[in-house]
């Protein structure tokens, strides 16, 4: 079965990106109001209970989740990413995977985080990637999402200092609140916060639930 052309594409560029990626970002979290909604999450899962972070990247938000008490792992759609991970972080599990089918057993994880991993993602993909969310959210299991608020789609050709080539979307928060009810989350919280530092426009969290008592769709 042949890849989809926007899976290879955001591989290859992250791939090609990751050293200075994580040479250049910093390795704490950036403002106040992101660090609030982590730790919110964090609070709501609970210590020692297992998460996992999806589009992890270098880890930086892995190990941020981690000294903040949550039994954590991630995921990346890059090997160049995953390898960066675990030099950087070498106390933490980093796997290869994507998000569209994740390699867990129903209802395992305590809380799920895509912080900033979904915008590369074709928005039509969106439905079916949270309704793998719901799946392998136990119930009471708690979602972090981290978006770009806006609707449009940037083709990005240099990143990092990199010549690249792959889709960057900004999504409408309200859209994505519906589209997680439709998947069977309940969402808890919705936060939108002006511009900060090099951002290009609004960001957009959203903190959702799989209420109990609800199984897999």
């Amino acid at each position: 079965m042949t890849e989809p052309t926007w899976l290879t594409e955001t591989r290859a560029a992250y791939d090609t990106v990751a050293v200075d990626y994580a040479r250049l970002l910093p390795d704490v979290v950036e403002g106040p109001l992101d660090r609030g909604m982590l730790a919110a999450f964090a609070e709501l899962v609970g210590p020692g209970r297992p998460v996992l972070e999806v589009g992890c990247g270098t880890g930086r938000i892995t190990a941020h989740l981690r000294d903040l008490g949550l039994d954590v792992s991630g995921v990346d759609l890059s090997p160049g990413m995953i390898e960066v991970a675990r030099r950087t972080c070498p106390g933490l599990r980093f796997e290869i995977g994507s998000m569209t089918a994740l390699a867990l057993p129903d209802a395992g994880l305590a809380g799920l985080v895509a912080w900033y991993s979904i915008i590369h993602l074709p928005p039509e993909l969106l439905p079916a990637v949270f309704a793998e969310f719901h799946r392998v959210l136990a119930p009471g299991g708690q979602l972090l999402l981290a978006v770009k608020a806006g609707d449009q789609r940037i083709r990005l050709e240099q990143a990092y200092g990199h010549t690249v080539s792959y889709d960057m979307h900004w999504l409408p928060p309200d859209r994505l609140a519906d589209q997680l009810a439709e998947a069977g989350l309940v969402v808890r919280a919705q936060l939108v916060r002006e511009a900060e530092g090099v951002d290009k426009g609004p960001q957009a969290f959203l903190l959702a639930e799989r209420p109990e008592g609800t199984v897999a769709r």
